[in-house]
């Protein structure tokens, strides 16, 4: 699992905790953990196996594969990176010239954005 996919996987155990109701202690209590251990997951701070993926969703009564929802919360980020992407690998393409007079047109265009 990459480190953005822990951090994601943290988050979403989170959201669900709390979606429930649950404090961390709770949660490590029902699932048979220690709550720091539930806290260190949730700051991407723990690795975590199957088999414990599997106690925490059944403890939270969802799905394994509802701990990796996360990229449901996350399309508009990976919408964003995708475009930026194609746009990187358009100018790629170009000669430094025009990457220099484009670079020029976008901070004038935003100059107050950015």
């Amino acid at each position: 699992m990459t480190d953005r996919e822990q951090v994601l996987l943290g988050k979403r155990i989170r959201d669900l905790r709390k979606a429930k109701g649950y404090s961390q202690e709770y949660l490590a209590e029902i699932s048979g953990f220690h709550y720091t251990y539930i806290g260190g997951l949730e700051r991407a701070q723990k690795n975590v196996t199957l088999a414990n993926l599997i106690k925490i969703a059944s403890a939270l009564e969802v799905g394994v594969y509802d701990l990796f929802e996360y990229t449901k919360l996350n399309s508009s980020v990976d919408k964003k990176t995708s475009d930026i992407e194609k746009i990187l690998e358009a100018l790629i393409k170009l000669p430094n010239k025009d990457v220099r007079k484009i670079k020029d047109f976008v901070y004038n265009m935003f100059e107050d954005k950015i």
